[in-house]
C-alpha cells in the first residue's frame, strides 16, 4: 500500500485529491496538511511514501517546505497546484531545484471533461514516484577523499589520464534528479569553461527548451538545443532536443538522429557516449549521473576503454541510484565523486591537478 500525505491550504482540493487518489487499491491517504509547517512536522511522525505538494500557501510555501522535508525526512514529493501550466518553466526548476520530483497541475473537479485524464495523470505519478528512493538534499561541503569510501574516488592502479591538453569535449548524462546536479556542474565550471559541453537529461516532452532557459540563467554559462550539423564549440553548452538521439561525429558536428527509442528512450545517453567513444576516444570526459534504469552505463564503459576519463555521480548524492550504480557495477567509472565535487575534478583533470588536486585515477581493466 502506498502512503500519500495531501498538501494543500484548500480544503476542497485536499478533499478532491484524496477522492481520486484512493479509487486505487493500492493508494492509501493517510493524512493532510494544509500548510508548509504542518507537512514537515507530519512527515517527521508518520512516514509517508509520497507526498503531493501545493505551493502557494501562507506562512511556509510548497517550495520551502519541499526543501525542509528534503533536507530532514526526504520523500518523494509531487508538486500539485493548480497555477501550474505545462510552460511554465519557471516554476517547474524551481520545484526541481528544490527537491521534487514532478510537477503537475490540480485535476479539474469531477464532472469536467478533463477530469478523468488528470484523475489518472495523478494516481500514475503517485505511484511511480513511491519507487523512487530519495536521498537527503546533499549540500556543497568540503569532503575528504579516501580509497574505497563512498561518495570518493575511486583510486586503484594504472590508467593514466589523457594528457589535458588533448581533452576536447565534455559529454553528460542524466535521467531523475538529474537537472539540478547538471546546474550545480555548469555553474561550478564557469562561463569561461574551456570545452564544448553535450548533454543528453531525460525529460518530459515540451520541458527541455524550459530546461536550457533556466540553466542559462542560473549559471550564467552559453546554453542551447543542439541543432542538426552545427560545430560544437569551446564554452557552449548543447542539449539534446526533444525526441532525437544526439550523435557527436569525428568533425565535432552535430547530429541529430531519428533512429528508433533506445530501451524506450529518445534521447538516449547511450547513443551519446558512444558516439563520443568514436569520434574522439581519450580526447574526451564523460559524466554519468543520477537516473533510473541503466541507460548509458555500458557506453561509458566503452568510453572508458577508448582512453576517455570517465566520472559517475555516487550513491549518496544520486537521487536514484540506478544508472551510476550499473556504470560502477561495470568497471565503467575512472571516478566516483559526490555531485558537488564533480566540477571542481573536471577542472582539475583539464588543468592537470587530478581529482581533489591528487592525480587520482581508475584501473586499467575497465570491467574487462
Amino acid at each position: 500500500m502506498i502512503k500519500v500525505l495531501i498538501v494543500d491550504d484548500s480544503a476542497t482540493t485536499r478533499e478532491l485529491l484524496k477522492h481520486i487518489l484512493e479509487t486505487d487499491p493500492k493508494v492509501a491517504v493517510i493524512g493532510s496538511a494544509a500548510s508548509g509547517e504542518e507537512a514537515v512536522e507530519f512527515v517527521a511522525r508518520h512516514n509517508p511514501d509520497v507526498i503531493t505538494m501545493d505551493i502557494h500557501m501562507p506562512k511556509l510555501n510548497g517550495l520551502e517546505a519541499t526543501r525542509r522535508i528534503m533536507a530532514q525526512n526526504p520523500k518523494p514529493v509531487v508538486i500539485v497546484s493548480s497555477l501550474w501550466e505545462p510552460c511554465d518553466s519557471q516554476m517547474t526548476f524551481a520545484a526541481i531545484e528544490a527537491g521534487a520530483l514532478a510537477v503537475l497541475k490540480t485535476p479539474p473537479g469531477i464532472g469536467h471533461q478533463d477530469h478523468p485524464a488528470g484523475a489518472a495523470e495523478l494516481i500514475r505519478t503517485v505511484k511511480l514516484m513511491s519507487e523512487v528512493k530519495v536521498v537527503k538534499r546533499w549540500k556543497s561541503s568540503p569532503r575528504v577523499a579516501t580509497s574505497g569510501s563512498s561518495g570518493t574516488s575511486t583510486t586503484r592502479r594504472g590508467n593514466r589520464p589523457a594528457l589535458a591538453g588533448n581533452i576536447e569535449l565534455v559529454a553528460i548524462g542524466a535521467s531523475t534528479g538529474g537537472p539540478v546536479v547538471i546546474q550545480t556542474i555548469l555553474a561550478g565550471l564557469g562561463k569561461d569553461f574551456p570545452l564544448p559541453i553535450v548533454i543528453v537529461q531525460h525529460m518530459s516532452a515540451g520541458f527541455i527548451e524550459g530546461f536550457a532557459h533556466w540553466l542559462a540563467q542560473t549559471t550564467q554559462t552559453r546554453v542551447h538545443l543542439a541543432r542538426q550539423g552545427e560545430v560544437l564549440l569551446p564554452g557552449q553548452v548543447y542539449l539534446a532536443p526533444d525526441d532525437r538521439h544526439l550523435v557527436v561525429t569525428r568533425e565535432k558536428t552535430v547530429v541529430l538522429s531519428d533512429d528508433p527509442p533506445d530501451a524506450g528512450l529518445k534521447p538516449s545517453i547511450t547513443h551519446l557516449f558512444r558516439s563520443v567513444a568514436v569520434a574522439l576516444g581519450e580526447k574526451a570526459v564523460g559524466v554519468l549521473l543520477t537516473g533510473m534504469g541503466s541507460d548509458g552505463a555500458r557506453d561509458l564503459l566503452l568510453m572508458r576503454r577508448a582512453g576517455a576519463i570517465t566520472i559517475v555521480q555516487d550513491k549518496e548524492s544520486c537521487v536514484i541510484y540506478g544508472m551510476p550504480g550499473e556504470a560502477v557495477a561495470l568497471g565503467a567509472a575512472s571516478y566516483v565523486l559526490p555531485a558537488d565535487r564533480i566540477a571542481e575534478t573536471i577542472g582539475g583533470i583539464i588543468n592537470h591537478r587530478g581529482v581533489y588536486g591528487e592525480g587520482k585515477t581508475g584501473d586499467t581493466n575497465c570491467g574487462r
